[in-house]
């Protein structure tokens, strides 16, 4: 009953807005402030595979291998993957296009940064990312989704259509 609520009702949509901008907004600024700045990824990464020691670590020893292993060796991708995925993430959801998709992406960077350690706002943007979520179209519908999704089902069931026809003849 709460997920068809989230999904359908209208004045969910304009909740589901509110946290969508506030969202989108911390997503844009992110990505903003590390594209126009010196980022470097590679602080961080190290900071984390720091935090993996103790009788209580912070990060998780699979972790740890994943960032020695290939983020760490990789890191100038993660210089440019951070700040653009930050800002395009951020830049969706305040449009509203493919807002699905957009707090998608949003999470996995979420739960990457708690992977890594890291607590400050992530996992309330977790929180709030999973309602729009599952929220699904009714997050978006006051965006440009609005149209855009119904253009592009229209687009696949047409070619869809055709390609059946093809297929009878």
């Amino acid at each position: 009953m709460f997920v068809k609520l989230l999904r359908e009702n209208v004045y969910v949509s304009y909740l589901l807005t509110v946290f969508r901008l506030y969202i989108g907004w911390k997503w844009l600024h992110a990505g903003w402030g590390k594209i126009t700045g010196e980022f470097d990824a590679s602080g961080f990464l190290k900071g984390a595979v720091k935090k993996a020691i103790g009788e209580h670590p912070a990060v998780q020893p699979w972790w740890v291998e994943f960032l020695n292993g290939f983020a760490i060796p990789n890191v100038e991708v993660f210089n440019v993957l951070v700040p653009w995925g930050e800002f395009l993430v951020g830049l969706g959801l305040l449009l509203g296009v493919f807002t699905t998709f957009a707090t998608l992406m949003g999470l996995v960077m979420n739960f990457a940064y708690m992977f890594s350690g890291t607590t400050s706002t992530n996992p309330q943007m977790v929180l709030v990312e999973i309602f729009i979520l599952v929220a699904g179209f009714n997050a978006a519908k006051i965006g440009l989704d609005y149209w855009i999704i119904p253009f592009l089902r229209k687009q696949i069931l047409r070619k869809e259509e055709q390609k059946g026809s093809t297929l009878n003849t």
